[in-house]
């Protein structure tokens, strides 16, 4: 059985290798994608200080992403590829941090109080299929620590998924 453990926020190579390790615990046994998709979405927004979203969009066709599991805000359905953060890494293939989603061309308000923004992209067999998405209510909240720990993660999410069933 899987047990949330507080982590501490003052260390945060430290933080994102404990919340491997939580991540790698949750997962453990499960192989379905929605279901992994909402404990892993479920499980950032309860550990990640200052979020108002945490969720996943993947793609519907090649030219579409569709809104997943998350936690927060109702949230934009469907996105095209190329066209805001997601879907800009989508197309570019490449994690994406946005210190202030205002200085973002095209920037996709799905809730008007998010002011940052760290999109990664999601791959299997050299193949990206989709992105977990974060949002903050805070200019700047998101780091190159944070994008390394989700990056992390999303391989974490990616490789315990069983993507025939």
């Amino acid at each position: 059985m899987f047990v949330e453990k507080t982590i501490q926020h003052d260390n945060k190579p430290e933080f994102y290798r404990e919340l491997v390790g939580q991540l790698q615990a949750l997962l453990d046994g499960e192989t379905d994608p929605v279901a992994n998709a909402a404990n892993t979405s479920a499980l950032i927004y309860q550990m990640l200080p200052d979020l108002n979203w945490a969720g996943f969009y993947f793609l519907q066709s090649e030219d579409e992403l569709v809104l997943g599991p998350f936690q927060g805000k109702p949230a934009c359905v469907r996105i095209a590829v190329g066209r805001g953060v997601c879907g800009t890494a989508i197309a570019e293939e490449r994690s994406i941090l946005v210190e202030d989603v205002h200085d973002f061309p095209g920037h996709i308000a799905c809730d008007a109080a998010s002011r940052s923004e760290l999109v990664v992209p999601l791959s299997r067999d050299g193949q990206v299929f989709g992105v977990i998405d974060l949002d903050s209510p805070l200019a700047g909240r998101f780091d190159g620590a944070d994008q390394a720990g989700i990056e992390a993660l999303a391989t974490i999410f990616a490789s315990a998924c069983d993507w025939d069933e």
